[in-house]
């Protein structure tokens, strides 16, 4: 494709994008992509690329137009990042050619607004800080609220790029072992810092194209996920149940602690997802885990009371904490999302909470950042539930020192180079 090619293609994405404004970005890309197979994966990742990068900058392109007095369209916000985060020969009057596959030529008003916003900065003192900062005016305080005189440093953090880290599956492999098999296939992968089992993947690399991926022999799973299977610290012999376990990212990681010895379960209310799981765990080798679908009137729960050693809710959240890989989840997200999800979390909590046995733990896991969803949560549950309480992680189980703090722990880009992650370690008194 021509550069104006991947210039059309760009202004398409978006404008599927806005018209389904609740579904996932990723999501809508992929569905584009697979009706149009004749785009290469090189064009795919220019295009993706460059929509990327408007998501990213939303707010700030939205305040240039509004400022130029220019409605936002995706035509607007390409012309408005190409000026206000140029690249070397992408001028607008350059790629808003015209010819066959690209876009229309830019009209009076469009060169306009090209002059207008040819060498201005991105961000401008006028700019509100909810702006700057690339987050809905309501959540600004709430972000506040979490990280204090610290709000810009970490929220722009949560803006940047996403590592790209796997997990090493020790059920098949070392930690050594795996990074040399990458690097045999062109991928140097560097040991985490935290995560026992990690590695970090510089850039996007085609990992699962390699035959250490295809074996098995790693996961990409973020570091921060990693932490919170080393805080469930499922060990071998031991009944577990992944509460909330999607596509069981995180019950192959516990399966590979209890090295593939005792029960665990992977239960979710979509189907879908646990069906993803199978190819997942047969890649993995795990044995020892099983799946159940959570259906309206289950008295699958009821039924188990009390006999798990360790449950692990990865609750579903608003998501804040994974803003650097889905930076449209800041675009979607309203104060009504907030109050579901956290009258959610508090109806799974209270349900898993009856499926630990005397003297085990319910591990409690989002990827947020917002005390309502985390800190906030824990106490409203402990304070109707006195037969749990806090508990500091078991010596061996792979947490670096430190990192919990009176059984919490709460991670963010900025600070431990990971998504955002919250984790609670709650024992229920024998």
């Amino acid at each position: 494709m021509t550069p104006s090619a991947r210039l059309a293609a760009a202004i398409d994405l978006l404008s599927e994008m806005e018209a389904t404004p609740r579904r996932p970005a990723d999501a809508v890309a992929n569905a584009f992509f697979r009706e149009r197979r004749y785009i290469g994966g090189g064009d795919r990742r220019a295009v993706s690329e460059r929509v990327w990068t408007v998501l990213r900058h939303w707010r700030h392109l939205g305040w240039w137009l509004e400022q130029a007095g220019v409605p936002a369209t995706p035509r607007t916000r390409l012309i408005a990042a190409m000026q206000l985060l140029p690249r070397p020969g992408e001028a607008p009057g350059i790629l808003f050619a015209g010819d066959r596959y690209g876009p229309a030529p830019l009209t009076a008003g469009e060169q306009e607004l090209a002059a207008r916003l040819r060498g201005q900065a991105l961000a401008d003192p006028a700019m509100p800080q909810a702006v700057r900062l690339e987050v809905p005016d309501w959540l600004l305080p709430r972000l506040a609220e979490t990280f204090g005189t610290a709000l810009e440093a970490e929220v722009s953090a949560l803006a940047g790029e996403a590592t790209l880290d796997l997990r090493v599956n020790l059920l098949k492999t070392t930690r050594q072992e795996a990074a040399r098999l990458l690097a045999e296939g062109g991928i140097h992968a560097e040991e985490t810092t935290l995560s026992p089992w990690g590695l970090r993947v510089p850039g996007r690399q085609p990992v699962t194209a390699t035959a250490a991926f295809k074996a098995g022999l790693v996961e990409i799973q973020d570091e921060g996920s990693q932490i919170v299977v080393a805080a469930a610290d499922a060990r071998p012999g031991m009944r577990v149940l992944d509460y909330c376990a999607g596509a069981a990212g995180k019950t192959l990681g516990m399966a590979m602690t209890m090295e593939n010895r005792g029960h665990i379960v992977a239960c979710d209310v979509s189907e879908p997802r646990l069906e993803g799981a199978v190819r997942r765990l047969r890649r993995a080798g795990v044995h020892n885990a099983e799946r159940h679908l959570l259906v309206p009137g289950d008295r699958w729960a009821r039924r188990r009371a009390g006999s798990f050693d360790r449950v692990l809710v990865d609750a579903p959240c608003t998501g804040t904490g994974t803003w650097r890989r889905n930076p449209d989840a800041r675009l979607r997200l309203t104060e009504r999302d907030l109050e579901e999800l956290t009258a959610k979390q508090a109806e799974i909590l209270s349900t898993a909470a009856t499926l630990v046995r005397p003297g085990g733990r319910l591990i409690y896991a989002t990827c947020s950042v917002l005390r309502e969803e985390n800190q906030d949560r824990i106490a409203s549950f402990l304070a109707s539930s006195p037969q749990f309480r806090r508990a500091g992680p078991e010596p061996g189980c792979g947490l670096p020192p430190d990192l919990a703090q009176d059984g919490m722990i709460a991670l963010s880009p900025l600070r431990h180079g990971t998504d955002g992650f919250f984790a609670a370690i709650l024992e229920r008194v024998a």
